[in-house]
């Protein structure tokens, strides 16, 4: 679940205030790095309790989630051919709820099923990257059609079972698994009574409360540049989920042709548009994750009208023709979100 951060997060520590010593809490997972601030723990609460936590939901998610671990239940169902019934964990069926309500919703935008389409374009997990061929032959992306959609996974209504329509059907929940264990790190703390925190997990971020400053937390969008780290947009959240996806770290260029990572389900290939970079907020970190995926499929114009209709908090940042600059576009509930950066 190799993921490349978009967001930073920024604590801005007020000089006429006494400190509140935050406490800290870093570390590796998931290919990637966590970093959770707590900005004060209650009385009852000690960092050994925290960081256990934190620990246990890391080794729950890629026990049930992680493509990486052949060991994992995830694993194991891509490795399954049987297209019968497979009971399945509470973590395994509440990540595919999500991505199924989000691949409704977007018409087929995100889909968890399209692992081996990405493959084929020379991206992802194992992929040849530059040395695969500018376009992967044309039966074989039509044969790879037939085998993804996320209307060929049936999950039950109780969600006790799985079930592929196709035997060969492969899933890849790493647009979703991040910003899920952010959640499920967040509903631990606060179940210990701490109120006051902020999560970052490969990128995903969820906020609560106030920062060391007692402001609330102010999270800044990266700016959608290749070659440099600097922030873009800047929003105040409390109490939701930020993501950002984007195709400026993971791309190729076939002489003037950019190929983008970000393949589009319901085509096999490649998105053409000229959107660099979406940023949802969202109550559930896990939903702001797939649908910045989702939206950045869209691109710009189907993306907008969907988080319009949705009322989602969006940030759309699309490169100019000449791809000498940015412009963008925003919904009303982001705009609302939205500091200046100074």
């Amino acid at each position: 679940m190799r993921l490349t951060p978009l967001l930073v997060a920024t604590l801005a520590l007020a000089a006429c205030q006494r400190p509140s010593s935050p406490q800290q809490f870093n570390g590796h997972t998931m290919g990637t790095t966590y970093s959770v601030t707590a900005t004060r723990l209650p009385d009852t609460v000690d960092r050994a309790a925290l960081q256990s936590a934190i620990d246990s939901v890391l080794a729950d998610v890629n026990e049930h989630l992680s493509t990486y671990d052949p060991a994992s239940e995830i694993s194991a169902f891509n490795a399954s051919r049987a297209t019968t019934p497979t009971a399945v964990s509470q973590d395994f069926a509440a990540v595919v709820k999500i991505a199924n309500d989000v691949s409704t919703v977007s018409s087929g935008a995100f889909d968890i099923t399209v692992g081996p389409l990405v493959r084929a374009w020379g991206f992802g997990e194992d992929a040849p990257g530059a040395s695969a061929p500018a376009d992967p032959d044309p039966g074989l992306i039509a044969q790879l059609r037939a085998e993804v959609g996320f209307d060929k996974l049936i999950l039950a209504a109780d969600g006790r079972w799985l079930r592929k329509a196709v035997p060969t059907l492969q899933l890849d929940v790493n647009g979703i698994a991040p910003g899920y264990a952010v959640d499920l790190i967040a509903e631990r703390f606060e179940a210990f009574g701490v109120r006051d925190f902020l999560i970052e997990l490969g990128g995903e971020i969820r906020a609560h409360g106030r920062s060391p400053s007692g402001r609330p937390w102010r999270v800044a969008v990266e700016a959608p540049l290749s070659g440099e780290r600097k922030p873009y947009a800047l929003v105040e959240v409390d109490g939701v989920g930020v993501s950002t996806s984007g195709d400026y770290r993971d791309f190729r260029l076939e002489g003037t042709r950019r190929l983008s990572h970000t393949i589009d389900p319901r085509t096999g290939a490649p998105v053409t548009h000229r959107l660099a970079s979406v940023c949802v907020v969202h109550p559930s970190t896990a939903y702001a994750d797939a649908y910045a995926t989702a939206l950045m499929v869209l691109g710009p114009d189907e993306g907008m009208a969907l988080a319009t209709k949705l009322k989602l908090p969006a940030l759309f940042i699309e490169r100019t023709a000449d791809a000498s600059g940015f412009t963008e576009r925003s919904t009303p509930e982001f705009a609302r979100l939205r500091r200046p950066l100074d």
